[in-house]
């Protein structure tokens, strides 16, 4: 009697041929045709870019042999390999990273429910590792053929976003089309890229703006990358190409802890903590009016004068960035004279409000660099909430528990240096420079204010005025006032700024506050 094996040894050789070649079916897409289609438009295929994010271009892929269920309308004719998402995890300079890629050659990189799923879970993997999760969007929004199922599957990423939130970095680079319900994720994550030409976000596209309001508007010009970097401020950073930006990407990881559980990565420091900056003795006018850049003042302090600015082209009268000073990375605050005399507003105090924010999530120790005349004055202001949005900044310091240290540059007036991380407010450690004036206001408006009658009933008004002046500026801002009161625990000479910060940080290493039990505050909006 013959015996047929089931299971010839050859047919395990010829399955394992089969998942080549699936495999490599999968990889090379959908078609040549649908790949030329994406690079005619100046963008990366999903794969071309995860490796580009990834060392050496390697990345370990979840679910690549995932299909759609669904049926009607024509779907179960198609059912590509990924629905239209990679997600997978590799290294970026060594560390863990997830993320996920729409492709948008399968159905446009629409979301359906499969798709969704993929999405869900590469979140949740990146959740339970402690591991920073980016998302490479390029989609056309949700699969309508799929109906409600597609928005339930926005409403899972959503609540993961919010639910991941604090707890491991989340960083969105828009590739491509963002529109609809998709916008809303970049929104919720830590960071936003765009890549100029090619990348849009927004609610309603011009169509529909045009449909409802009459006005006429480009896509790029409604949502592109140069609007919301400069005018919306929904994107972080913007770039002229997809490589450069993928290569800030992985910039801005090494300089982000994996989870909130961990320290920020540090350098071995080979630029001396003890280093003068001298230069800033030139650089910093001593007269209250004169601009200058603050940059130049954060490049003479940090490590090899190295920055990485966010938000670079929205809110420039504040300045928010990433450095690192004797190896150990920092979140620099700073007044930026150059732009709007460094007056604080709505949109700097949310610019720096969330950045703050962000710092004290991750363990990211806060450097304020304070030259501020007050809060921009208007009725503009006023009307449109400048209290309320005040009110972030003031409460993402207070609720701050990383290491603060603050340095009172030239100016600090009413409440916008009280905002600006003042010792009343939390602030760890505070230094002036000699030059500093910390005053409710101005000499000239407060002599006007305080002496008011007396210069009115002077033989000589304006000769009063100047004599009155001259009382006040010695009597109340002398460099240091604010010293003999302890506002301010030492002035110091700029030279040594870069030293004196660094020594108090390392002192502050291992600070660590206990907050009052609570579910959680309830900020201002």
């Amino acid at each position: 009697m013959t015996v047929v094996e089931e299971n010839p040894p050859h047919a395990v050789h010829s399955r394992v041929a089969e998942l080549r070649e699936i495999r490599a079916a999968v990889e090379q897409g959908p078609s040549e045709r649908a790949t030329e289609a994406q690079r005619s438009k100046g963008k990366l295929t999903a794969r071309e870019r995860l490796a580009l994010l990834f060392d050496d271009g390697a990345f370990t892929e979840v679910e690549g042999l995932r299909r759609h269920r669904a049926t009607g309308f024509g779907l179960e004719d198609r059912r590509p390999h990924t629905d239209g998402v990679v997600t997978c995890w590799g290294r970026v300079q060594g560390r863990t990273v997830f993320a996920y890629a729409h492709d948008f050659r399968i159905f446009g990189g629409s979301l359906g429910e499969a798709h969704a799923e993929k999405i869900h879970k590469i979140m949740d993997m990146a959740a339970t590792a402690g591991a920073p999760l980016v998302g490479l969007c390029d989609g056309a929004g949700a699969r309508i053929q799929e109906g409600v199922s597609a928005l339930a599957g926005y409403g899972g990423i959503f609540q993961r976003n919010v639910r991941n939130s604090g707890v491991i970095p989340q960083i969105s680079v828009i590739m491509g089309p963002c529109a609809g319900g998709a916008a809303y994720s970049p929104a919720l994550t830590d960071f936003v890229f765009m890549v100029q030409g090619s990348s849009q976000m927004f609610i309603t596209g011009p169509e529909v703006v045009k449909a409802v309001t009459g006005e006429t508007i480009s896509h790029d010009g409604l949502g592109g990358a140069t609007a919301h970097a400069s005018l919306s401020g929904v994107a972080s950073f913007a770039y002229d190409d997809e490589a450069e930006c993928l290569g800030d990407v992985r910039h801005l990881l090494s300089m982000l802890p994996s989870n909130n559980r961990e320290l920020p990565p540090s350098e071995p420091a080979d630029d001396p903590a003890d280093r003068r900056t001298d230069a800033l003795v030139d650089l910093v006018p001593a007269e209250p009016n004169r601009p200058y850049d603050v940059l130049r003042v954060i490049e003479e302090i940090v490590d090899h004068g190295d920055c990485f600015e966010i938000h670079a082209r929205w809110a420039t009268n504040v300045v928010c960035a990433l450095a690192r000073m004797d190896g150990h990375v920092v979140g620099i605050v700073a007044n930026q004279p150059s732009s709007l005399a460094g007056v604080m507003d709505i949109k700097s105090s949310e610019k720096a409000a969330r950045f703050v924010q962000m710092c004290d999530a991750f363990n990211i120790p806060l450097v304020t660099l304070v030259d501020v005349p007050g809060f921009l004055p208007g009725v503009d202001q006023e009307h449109g909430g400048i209290i309320r949005h005040g009110a972030k900044l003031l409460y993402a310091y207070c609720n701050a528990t990383v290491p603060r240290v603050q340095v009172v540059l030239r100016k600090a007036y009413g409440g916008a240096y009280i905002v600006m991380d003042s010792r009343s407010i939390g602030s760890d450690v505070s230094f002036a420079w000699p030059i500093n004036e910390i005053a409710v206001m101005g000499a000239e408006g407060a002599a006007d204010v305080v002496f008011r009658r007396q210069i009115t009933a002077a033989a000589d008004p304006e000769l009063a005025r100047r004599q009155y002046l001259k009382e006040y500026r010695e009597q109340l801002m002398h460099p240091y006032y604010a010293a003999e009161r302890g506002l301010v625990d030492d002035v110091i000479d700029p030279a040594e700024t870069r030293a004196r910060v660094i020594d108090a940080l390392a002192m502050l290493r291992g600070k660590y506050v206990v907050l009052p039990s609570r579910k959680h505050g309830n900020q201002p909006q």
